[in-house]
């Protein structure tokens, strides 16, 4: 595997960074450790302090006009996620973002789990109205019809967008200020996040 960043890590080791998993190296690149490196006295996630540095994404840079787009309240707040719509976990955290208020939410259709995926993708994003089909089918599993053979969709580019961002898995949330959350985080746990974040 081509590593995407290299970093000094302590004790003599070095952080490779490949399609957004973290490995540590001695030197000589003769042994390779997965897992989590801890400071002692601290007690820190010195991994995670470091995927959340390397993967800091350039929100400004997003292109928001390749994701389905849904606005609650006056819509200050906002978050991204990447879904894939037959991922368990991304149905719990749209039914836990139900009482989120205020916010805008920009989901990146990213099937990455079956072709049936790439079919409902498509059947959401050619809809007539992409944010009701996609929350629909998400929290009460009405699926959308199928979409006309001619609509043109943007999921391979989301596709090569997430592969650039080392994203592997559904959800992935990314806040305002670029950080990173996965899997279906509590209501509590985004509402933190939403309030460390740049408003708009």
């Amino acid at each position: 595997m081509k590593p995407d960043q290299v970093f000094r890590a302590p004790g003599g080791l070095y952080e490779i960074l490949v399609r957004g998993e973290l490995y540590y190296v001695d030197p000589a690149v003769t042994v390779v450790i997965m897992g989590r490196m801890f400071d002692v006295r601290t007690r820190e996630d010195l991994s995670q302090k470091r995927l959340d540095s390397a993967l800091k994404v350039d929100f400004k840079s997003l292109p928001l006009d390749r994701a389905v787009k849904i606005v609650r309240g006056n819509g200050s707040r906002v978050l991204v996620t990447f879904e894939d719509p037959n991922c368990p976990y991304c149905k719990r955290l749209w039914q836990n973002m139900q009482q989120l208020s205020n916010v805008t939410i920009y989901t990146f259709l990213y099937p990455i789990l079956s072709p049936d995926s790439q079919e409902k993708s498509k059947a959401i994003w050619c809809s007539k109205e992409r944010g009701a089909a996609w929350e629909e089918y998400m929290v009460q599993g009405k699926t959308p019809a199928a979409a006309a053979t001619d609509c043109k969709t943007p999921l391979e580019q989301n596709l090569a967008l997430g592969r650039d961002f080392g994203i592997n898995g559904t959800p992935t949330i990314i806040f305002a200020d670029g950080t990173r959350g996965a899997g279906a985080m509590p209501m509590e746990a985004l509402e933190q996040r939403l309030a460390a974040a740049p408003k708009k």
